[in-house]
């Protein structure tokens, strides 16, 4: 059976213990591959590592470091294809998809590329008498990354592409149950010229993560999950003193305004809610509708499409999404569909039990549509994660903007209308830290940032754009001068005014 390893100053390295984690085939249920589970030892070893090459590495000039993440691009680039269906076969997502994973990482790779420029600082001539003041960014040392399982590829290159960029070394502790693109992923940066221990991968489950967090040379680390785990990994992390990035969960809506191209907020809305089957922080799960009518054109448009749909197996090309990850998923996720049954909202379309002919062990969820959700149901508040839509009416704008503004999660919301004016107070008003306007799931492009409020967010910086190169890098200032032999007079007990 194969194994997937750690990989650790540019080699792949063995667990020390017995302990592995199995890998499934999400189209047949079946064990494909193990992985090892690192234990304390395991994180020493790939710390050292990181700490040992961080002062080399820090100390090749941007221009270097960047034309090692041009070769990287290249490299992936040139073997996407390859990655895309390796991510497809344990994660389940359909190969297009998988691509797309890829395609969004890969876009931060290239913002890196950049990072001669972005990491300038600034310059101040005669702030005061014979005085110049002047910054720089500089390097952190030793930082790491926590990945969810649902984007093995683009939340990793999210992650370490900036911070390595900057002259950091990366410990990469990727989701357990897909793990083989981010060692991929470290293999290629070795090819692109990488120098080894730069960037690690380490495998594991809550204990890797807790040496992660109570390792003291780990200056910064960045978490993405959900949000309850996200806030364990914040307050343990900031109470051992390291600068923290953890995203968690998302409960995202989109708006439907009686002035909507309903054509085309439905096309966008099956896709955004069913896609990737649900397994996305940016998924719409939500969908709200303003009046009557709207909501009731909705639900019967959105069932058509909804039907429409064709889950198949990853490598299927006609397919529209595929399994979810794990059977405790697909589990978890039909009991939430039966408890939005028991809590009174409308089961229109019922998902539960799908079985493919030939795959008859693959965690297949057909696509699930509610109708008339309350905001008092519990299958509202919670994150579902599944290829399920639940739809809520409300009379008015003002209505509709109170349910994402309300709610516990605020990563992202959409809406839908043709009014720019309500489009732009929408945008202003709503509590959410990312906005779509006729766009059903607005992750910012690489040189903007990525960002949720509320429990979708725990710490002061978005990932990637600008947010990122301030949040794997720190400031020192200097304040200069240069006296000749003139008399200056005695300041050591004066605070300068630059007066």
């Amino acid at each position: 059976m194969r194994q997937v390893q750690h990989f650790i100053n540019g080699e792949h390295v063995a667990g020390t213990g017995a302990r592995k984690g199995d890998i499934y085939n999400p189209n047949t249920g079946e064990i494909q591959a193990q992985v090892d589970l690192a234990d304390a030892s395991i994180m020493q070893q790939a710390i050292d590592a990181a700490a040992a090459a961080q002062p080399a590495w820090s100390a090749v000039n941007p221009q270097r470091r960047a034309r090692v993440m041009f070769k990287l691009k290249h490299l992936i680039e040139e073997n996407a294809q390859e990655l895309a269906e390796l991510l497809s076969s344990e994660h389940g997502k359909v190969v297009a998809d998988a691509q797309g994973d890829i395609q969004r990482g890969l876009e931060v790779v290239e913002f890196a590329c950049g990072i001669p420029h972005l990491s300038k600082g600034e310059y101040t001539n005669a702030a005061g008498p014979g005085i110049d003041v002047y910054s720089m960014r500089q390097s952190l040392g030793v930082t790491a990354g926590i990945t969810p399982f649902n984007f093995p590829a683009m939340i990793p290159m999210w992650m370490f592409s900036i911070s390595l960029a900057m002259g950091n070394t990366f410990i990469l502790k990727p989701s357990e149950k897909d793990p083989s693109v981010p060692v991929r992923l470290a293999e290629l940066f070795m090819e692109a010229g990488g120098p080894a221990g730069v960037l690690n991968v380490v495998h594991g489950d809550k204990e890797a993560v807790d040496n992660i967090l109570n390792a003291p040379e780990i200056r910064a680390v960045s978490f993405v999950g959900s949000s309850d785990i996200a806030h364990y990994v914040y307050m343990n992390g900031t109470a051992n003193g390291k600068r923290m990035q953890c995203m968690g969960g998302a409960k995202n809506h989109g708006i439907i305004m009686p002035d909507a191209n309903m054509d085309q907020a439905v096309k966008d809305i099956v896709g955004a809610a069913y896609g990737s089957a649900g397994e996305r922080c940016m998924a719409l799960p939500v969908a709200v509708t303003v009046g009557n009518k709207t909501g009731d054109e909705f639900v019967e448009r959105m069932t058509d499409a909804a039907r429409a749909l064709k889950v198949g197996v990853s490598t299927d090309p006609e397919a529209h999404y595929g399994p979810v990850v794990s059977e405790v998923h697909k589990n978890k996720v039909e009991g939430m569909i039966q408890m939005g049954v028991d809590e009174g909202a409308d089961l229109v379309l019922d998902g539960r039990g799908m079985k493919l002919q030939g795959n008859e062990g693959g965690y297949f969820i057909g696509p699930s549509l509610f109708d008339n959700v309350k905001p008092d149901m519990k299958t509202y508040h919670e994150e579902i994660f599944g290829p399920v839509l639940q739809v809520m009416r409300v009379g008015t704008l003002e209505e509709a903007v109170k349910l994402p503004s309300q709610h516990q999660y605020g990563n992202g919301v959409a809406i839908f209308t043709q009014d720019g004016k309500a489009a732009r107070e929408f945008a202003s008003q709503v509590n959410v830290g990312m906005v779509g306007i006729n766009v059903p799931i607005p992750v910012p492009v690489s040189y903007h940032s990525f960002g949720g409020w509320k429990r979708s967010g725990f710490g002061d910086h978005n990932q990637y754009g600008m947010e990122g190169v301030r949040f794997w890098s720190q400031v020192k200032t200097v304040t200069q001068r240069w006296p000749g032999t003139e008399n200056i007079g005695d300041q050591a007990f004066i605070i300068p005014t630059m007066g």
